[in-house]
Parts: C-alpha cells; structure tokens; sequence
C-alpha cells in the first residue's frame, strides 16, 4: 500500500514539475516582455496587419506548421545560421504578438523564421503554387487549390503568374492567387526576425 502512495505522488510531482516547467515558468517570461526599439527608433516586434493575420489561419489551416519551424538555433546548438536561416538565434521576445505560437513540431522543410527576407512575393507565390517549380526535387506538395485558372479578360490582371514552359496555363488561361493565397504570401513576408537584441547574445 505504501508502494503505491509512492507512485501515486511521484506521478503528481512529475506531471506538477512539467507543467511548471513548460506552461507556466514560460507563459511568466514571456508576460513581462514588451517591444524593444531597433536601432532606427521603431518598435520591435510589431503586430502582424490584417492580410498577414488572415495569412496566418491560412498557415494553421493547411498544416504548414508540421513540416516548417519558425525558431533558429543558436551557434553550437545546430547549423541554422550557417544555412542562412536566420542572422540570429530566436528569443522570447520575436513571439510575443504570437498565439499560439509557431515553433513547429519538425523540419521536414526549411525553418521560416527569416523567409519574408529569402523571397519575394513573386517566388513565395511560385513555389507555394508548384513547389518544384522553385525548387528542384522539393517534397512539399502544391497549394495550387489556392490559385484560381480563369480566362484571360481584356487585359491580364495585374496579380496573374507569370508561369512559363510546363508550368504555364493552357492558351487563353491566366492563374491568380485567391484571397487566402494572398494572405498566405502576405504572412510568409511578413517573418523577419532579423532585429539585433540583445538578448539573442547572452
């Protein structure tokens, strides 16, 4: 009987530890943090704007988070840096508009915490239309369902891509980003977390 009492406590000691130690000590830290000015006098982080917030449902919805971290390693921790994934490592302070946040459960694909400075729109559209289009051999499946194949009009809309060889529209066909495409892009753009602080070198 006493064996189990045992057990019993030290089940609740354990879970009680992790739940401090991953929810609560966290949620505390991360409470106290405010914007910080860069060097040019603007606040950092900033909140993300209506389209790139949109983008981010988009993200969530359509599981980008399985296969893409948003969270560089620091130098001696992994090669994040060297790969040119960031110029620094993440801290508290990048994720503090964020909820939930998105670290990511693996990397499958590249971490995006810097991808808004990799890439234009034009190559963030492309790819995220055929993947192999932008990269060679990439495993990432198309998010073509979000562009739309539609006949050209008078004149081709200013949004349409410009796709060439195996990858263009059918004669008369022009391919256009959905709304939730362009939220999508507007939100991958928007992932910069290149600001110098001071603590990313404690």
């Amino acid at each position: 009987m006493n064996r189990g009492l045992w057990i019993v406590l030290g089940s609740v000691l354990t879970i009680a530890s992790s739940w401090l130690g991953l929810v609560v000590l966290p949620y505390l830290q991360l409470r106290q943090l405010d914007a910080i000015e860069n060097t040019a006098g603007i606040a950092y982080p900033q909140p993300l704007g209506e389209l790139a917030t949109e983008g981010r449902k988009v993200y969530i919805a359509n599981g980008c988070i399985y296969c893409h971290s948003q969270q560089v390693r620091g130098e001696g921790y992994g090669v994040d840096i060297q790969r040119n994934w960031g110029t620094r490592r993440t801290v508290p302070r990048d994720y503090i508009y964020e909820s939930p946040v998105l670290l990511g459960t693996m990397r499958t694909g590249p971490d995006l915490s810097n991808v808004g400075l990799r890439w234009s729109a034009d190559w963030q559209h492309k790819h995220l239309y055929n993947p192999r289009m932008m990269s060679p051999g990439s495993i990432m499946p198309s998010f073509s369902f979000l562009y739309e194949a539609r006949p050209i009009g008078e004149t081709p809309s200013p949004d349409a891509l410009i796709l060439s060889g195996s990858w263009a529209p059918e004669p008369g066909q022009e391919i256009v980003p959905t709304q939730q495409a362009k939220a999508l892009v507007e939100y991958l753009l928007s992932l910069n977390r290149s600001v110098d602080l001071p603590e990313a070198h404690e």
